[in-house]
């Protein structure tokens, strides 16, 4: 599969990683489920793997299953949170620096590869305890690296601040504002864009999921695909989805989660392929996110 190299980092990702939010959904018990997945994800190619505090099992099912290969992937995990019966204020210095301490425990390992900030307003930004916390985290060994992830003005607040290595931020067909407003000040700050929710839940051409992002993601991609046939385009809309995003030069990894081993190896098929679309269609695809980018209900997800 091919690699990126992930901004200031210097380290060369895999262009699909494996987002582990459905795996915290496990119960410990459904250790082998998870092991299959981020087994074959590593057997496979893929190296990047992004998890965290808040994501249920999903940081100690990882540990469990695959802390004997961690030299073997770029681990990234997320903190800020109270979550899994801790006992704290989110969002201060104190909760970040527990949250650390208990996921390289869960995770099994001496060291992380990126602790990011997981989608804090610009109001905890600008107060700074918290990326404090993290840079000493940094200091400490603890982690490589620092991030941020999340989307809109809080992300562009982390890009222009400069004090972040790397930006996770929603990227997609029918998601298009970071390339819009991030992506050029993030690589001029050279922080390495990690794209999450890369195939848009799935939704282009499919009935419309329960969940409210994805119903809102189902929404604008029947507005954009009522505006007539996408020329130059494959059918399926996982693929459709997956090789917009990897066609920007600017993202290194996408990010995509799932629970099923069929469609991790359909997705990992894709990516090894090099997919990508033709300038025409891309084209196509921005005009069309264009015709509706400055109504209120697309300019940030709700």
């Amino acid at each position: 599969m091919e690699t990126r190299v992930l901004g200031k980092t210097g380290l060369r990702v895999s262009v699909l990683g494996i987002g582990l939010a459905e795996i915290g959904s496990l119960d410990l018990d459904e250790e082998s489920q998870a092991s299959d997945i981020l087994n074959t994800a590593l057997d496979q190619g893929i190296n990047f793997l992004d998890t965290a505090a808040c994501y249920g099992n999903s940081e100690e099912l990882v540990g469990r299953a695959v802390a004997q290969r961690r030299d073997e992937f770029v681990l990234a995990t997320k903190a800020g949170h109270v979550t899994g019966g801790y006992d704290g204020e989110e969002w201060t210095a104190q909760t970040v620096r527990d949250s650390i301490d208990r996921s390289l425990r869960r995770l099994r390992t001496d060291h992380l590869d990126i602790v990011q900030l997981h989608t804090c307003s610009v109001e905890v930004l600008e107060r700074g305890e918290v990326i404090e916390a993290l840079q000493e985290a940094r200091d400490a060994g603890k982690t490589r690296f620092i991030g941020y992830s999340g989307d809109n003005e809080a992300a562009l607040w982390a890009v222009e601040s400069g004090l972040f290595d790397t930006l996770q931020t929603s990227f997609n067909l029918v998601d298009q504002n970071a390339r819009r407003y991030l992506f050029d000040p993030a690589q001029k700050q050279e922080m390495g864009i990690i794209a999450k929710r890369p195939i848009a839940n799935a939704v282009w051409g499919a009935e419309k999921p329960q969940s409210s992002y994805a119903g809102s993601y189902h929404d604008r991609a029947e507005q954009m695909a009522s505006l007539g046939p996408m020329p130059d385009t494959p059918d399926h809309g996982v693929l459709l989805a997956l090789a917009f995003c990897l066609s920007h030069d600017a993202v290194a990894t996408a990010i995509a989660g799932t629970r099923n081993l069929d469609h991790l190896r359909q997705n990992i098929e894709w990516a090894s392929d090099n997919v990508s679309l033709s300038p025409s269609a891309i084209e196509e695809l921005y005009r069309r996110f264009e015709q509706f980018a400055d109504d209120e209900n697309w300019r940030q997800l709700s």
